[in-house]
């Protein structure tokens, strides 16, 4: 009886010892299959770099038609004020002045009464806009344009001197020089006539007077310069125009900003130039002539 039960015991623990090696066996077997797969590197696609997209198509050598480059225009305007000796007209803190305004609304039209050593920085600050200058004294034109064939100059004549401001300031009282309309056919003494065409059908954005020549009492003068500006911007057909007037530190330039551009609409004044924005009187014509 004894040695007929020790057969069921042995086979017991043959199966048991079986199982324990398979299962010994099984964990060894995925032990070193998990090492291997953690020291093989995984092989990954190559790494193609691509080029962006606006060189893409484009030689090495060659630059694409989208490459940034600094225009003709500017590249002259930086040059020649980097090597000029020359002071410009206005100091730095007035050109600021309407170079800010430009900044916002350039590329855009702008009316300059004068041509000097500062206006190829006012038609690069215009880029893309149109800059027109005009001028009372022809030979100066042709000395300007000689080296800034770019810039668009005009010859203007003025009728008024200097000594005839107090007397033009009490025309400019009359009924006729307060009222709105195209200045050309304006009967108010202080319109200015002579100016090319462009100068009366471009709707101005913005409009600098820095001339004509104010300084002895047989000099044109800036009234009617000043008053016709201001009357552009009345006349346009809406929105508003900025208007700078340089020099206030003279009486005539003074009197005549505040009395025909208007005090309340002055926005800064910096140094010797005022700022002036003046909405379109067209879409009301009961406005008073100054706020």
């Amino acid at each position: 009886m004894r040695s007929k039960a020790k057969y069921p015991m042995n086979l017991k623990l043959l199966v048991i010892a079986i199982f324990i090696a398979f299962l010994l066996l099984f964990v060894l077997r995925s032990s070193l299959f998990s090492s291997s797969e953690s020291n093989t590197p995984a092989i990954s696609p190559p790494l193609v770099l691509k080029p962006p997209k606006t060189l893409r198509n484009q030689k090495t050598s060659d630059c694409s038609p989208t490459c940034t480059k600094i225009p003709s225009t500017l590249a002259q305007a930086l040059i020649h004020y980097t090597t000029s000796t020359i002071t410009p007209q206005q100091t730095h803190k007035e050109i600021s002045v309407t170079s800010k305004v430009l900044d916002k609304k350039s590329p855009c039209n702008f009316l300059v009464f004068g041509l000097g050593h500062d206006s190829l920085m006012w038609s690069a600050l215009n880029y893309g806009g149109r800059t027109i200058f005009l001028e009372e004294d022809r030979s100066w034109i042709d000395q300007i344009k000689g080296k800034f064939p770019m810039l668009e100059a005009y010859h203007v004549t003025y009728d008024s001197k200097v000594n005839q401001a107090d007397g033009l300031m009490e025309v400019g009282k009359a009924p006729e020089c307060s009222s709105v309309g195209d200045i050309r056919y304006s009967i108010c003494q202080l319109a200015v006539k002579g100016l090319p065409s462009e100068a009366y059908e471009i709707k101005w954005d913005l409009i600098m007077v820095d001339a004509p020549t104010g300084y002895h009492e047989e000099a044109p003068g800036r009234m009617t310069a000043i008053y016709t500006a201001g009357m552009m911007a009345r006349n346009r057909e809406e929105g508003e125009t900025d208007v700078f007037v340089h020099d206030v530190n003279r009486e005539v330039e003074d009197k005549f900003s505040m009395a025909f551009l208007c005090e309340g609409y002055m926005k800064k004044q910096e140094g010797r130039l005022r700022h002036f924005r003046i909405p379109s009187h067209r879409d009301d014509l009961n406005k008073p002539f100054c706020p």
